[in-house]
């Protein structure tokens, strides 16, 4: 009978197993087949051998030999894969993934075979391992902070604090010095200089020990290189005019497009360097390389579905003559005319379109380029010294295009700008906001206000600061005329509408185990009791009125004092900066300016717990 039972329990134990390979291999032939594929983080491990390219939609790290121009194994993760890492040291495959329950899944890359998983912060991003491979660095998004990872260990020995939003990183060659990009200005947007910034971290110290501002206008910053030497750093992002009103857009007008050089000796700003034409923008700059060799700079252009290819030994030859007083073009006399010179790069860059769309990563080796391609679900490889030769491989089936997805890739294509000077996507990263108050003229001249993010934009009517446009779908077509300066078909911008309509709020950081921390539970009957829930009510926490709240100021020019639109709540905590007038960087500040007495009589500590609740939602 033993024997009898032990041979049952073994058939059962194996048809279980069966049955979980089974559907394991129907979810991920079901993934391939009806996922979209979103390749984006792309990286080559040391001599070419080995494309990795991370899948954002299908949740599998593709990986191409560059040889035969095929995927030849696909490693599946958990969680949306977000970056890359390759240790040449330990041969080890590093892949950040996951949003509030963020991890780094440590990889086999010649198996697929995942060894570890870490867990780190709210949506981890920009992997950057040490020289020596013993340390990986790891960007929370949300959580504005730089995990220090030991890899041996798989532990997490430091969280480094950082200003908003760390999206990019690269570290000297010594180890000595992480920069950290962030995506946008962590300011008022009524400074006298608003920009994002560059962290510099002491790896030895761990600790910010310097903040590098970008020019003013800086933002939606999503690249970052290194230079072999480890003398330069590279920045891809644009430069918005924030303070004209956007009645055109020629030269440039609302935004340019530029990647700015860090001389990383200094830790200061050397220039910014223009990447559009005097009439052809090259909107939406993303991922930035430097070719093993040093010889060469490429940039991948988003919103244009290009690259750039430039001659970063001349390009640096002809920084130090005008560095030197030479003027090097009509317009460069001084360092300072760069920024503003649309022909600086003539004769020093060639600028290649691509057959695939959607250009964000970017890297290079073996003496190719190899470009990501969100969109279309391809990597194209382009030879710099042959450009006939480029070729554009799929990385699978790619189902048909939904309305939705069809709609978020117009969102961030500039083919529908005027001269291709910018996208939806410029003014709304994500389709949330840039932190900078814009003059869109909808309401009269000399009156700015703060962009604002587009998530429940069409569940809460009307829309803009003063609510001039009925709905959404009115600002959407508005959107194409005024700013981008088209008409778009009707069925492009119903795609948009789609797109954005099926936008999903991201979890806030200030959850607990994706609940209210006790200090938000008071916060919220504080909500109540205060009065706050009259107009923030609903789902959507806004009753979709108007009100003078008193927070207008003699700059915004109108006869009356206009009613402000009453905004949704939800994911507030990434909306800074607050109010209409983008005047300050935090929502205790926010309540006080709507009410200098206090709010209702609350206490500090209540209106932190007040705060504490509105920024979970």
């Amino acid at each position: 009978m033993m024997k009898r039972f032990h041979y049952k329990r073994i058939i059962t134990f194996f048809a279980l197993l069966f049955s979980v390979i089974f559907i394991q291999g129907n979810k991920r032939a079901n993934s391939d087949g009806n996922s979209y594929l979103s390749p984006e983080s792309i990286i080559t491990d040391s001599n070419g051998k080995y494309v990795y390219v991370a899948m954002a939609t299908a949740n599998y790290v593709a990986v191409v030999d560059a040889r035969s121009r095929k995927v030849i194994r696909k490693i599946y993760v958990s969680e949306k894969p977000s970056g890359l890492a390759l240790s040449p040291v330990q041969s080890l495959l590093f892949v950040t993934g996951g949003i509030s329950s963020g991890k780094v899944y440590k990889i086999k890359p010649g198996t697929g075979k995942i060894i570890s998983e870490i867990n780190v912060g709210h949506s981890p991003v920009a992997p950057v391992l040490s020289p020596d491979g013993k340390t990986l660095y790891v960007s929370s998004r949300f959580g504005n902070y730089v995990s220090e990872i030991d890899v041996d260990k798989n532990i997490v020995v430091h969280n480094i604090p950082v200003p908003r939003e760390p999206v990019a990183a690269a570290i000297t060659p010594d180890g000595k010095f992480l920069f950290i990009g962030h995506l946008l200005p962590d300011v008022p947007s009524d400074s006298s200089h608003i920009a994002a910034s560059v962290s510099v971290i002491n790896t030895s110290k761990h600790s910010v020990t310097n903040n590098i501002l970008l020019p003013d206008g800086s933002t939606d910053l999503h690249g970052m290189a290194m230079s072999t030497d480890g003398k330069y750093g590279y920045i891809t992002h644009q430069i918005a005019f924030y303070s004209l009103p956007t009645n055109q857009l020629e030269r440039g007008w609302m935004n340019t497009n530029v990647f700015t050089i860090l001389d990383v000796k200094k830790q200061n700003v050397l220039t910014s360097v223009l990447l559009d034409d005097v009439d052809l923008g090259a909107a939406n700059p993303r991922g930035i390389a430097v070719s093993n060799d040093g010889n060469l700079l490429v940039v991948a252009h988003g919103g244009t579905n290009e690259i750039s290819i430039i001659d970063r030994n001349a390009l640096h030859e002809k920084i130090d003559r005008v560095n030197e007083g030479e003027q090097v073009t009509v317009v460069s006399r001084r360092i300072e005319d760069v920024q503003t010179d649309f022909s600086f790069l003539v004769g020093l860059r060639d600028r290649v379109s691509l057959k695939g769309i959607g250009a964000r990563g970017v890297t290079t080796a073996g003496g190719n380029i190899f470009v990501s391609e969100y969109f279309s679900g391809s990597i194209e490889i382009v030879n710099p010294h042959n450009l006939q030769h480029i070729e554009f491989l799929s990385l699978g089936k790619e189902p048909e295009m939904s309305a939705q997805r069809r709609g978020e890739m117009l969102f961030n294509d500039a083919a529908g700008c005027f001269q291709q000077w910018q996208s939806c996507a410029s003014c709304h990263p994500d389709a949330r906001m840039d932190g900078l108050n814009w003059d869109l003229l909808n309401d009269g001249i000399g009156n700015p206000k703060n962009v604002k993010s587009l998530l429940l934009s069409h569940n809460t009517p009307p829309v803009m600061g003063h609510g001039v446009r009925a709905s959404a779908e009115v600002a959407v077509r508005s959107g194409f005329k005024y700013i981008l300066f088209s008409t778009p078909e009707e069925k492009d911008a119903i795609a948009v509408d789609e797109y954005l309509k099926n936008e999903q709020a991201v979890p806030s950081p200030y959850l607990v185990n994706g609940k209210l921390s006790e200090r938000a539970k008071t916060g919220k009957k504080l909500f109540e009791q205060a009065g706050c829930i009259n107009c923030h009510s609903g789902s959507y926490y806004t009753n979709m009125r108007s009100y003078d709240v008193g927070t207008l100021r003699r700059w915004d020019r109108t006869k009356e004092k206009p009613p402000l639109d009453v905004p949704t709540l939800i994911e507030v905590w990434r909306t800074a900066p607050y109010l209409h007038d983008g005047r300050t960087m935090s929502v205790e500040e926010a309540f006080s300016s709507c009410d200098p007495g206090g709010v209702k009589g609350l206490s500090s500590e209540d209106i932190k717990a007040l705060s504490e609740y509105v920024l979970s939602l």
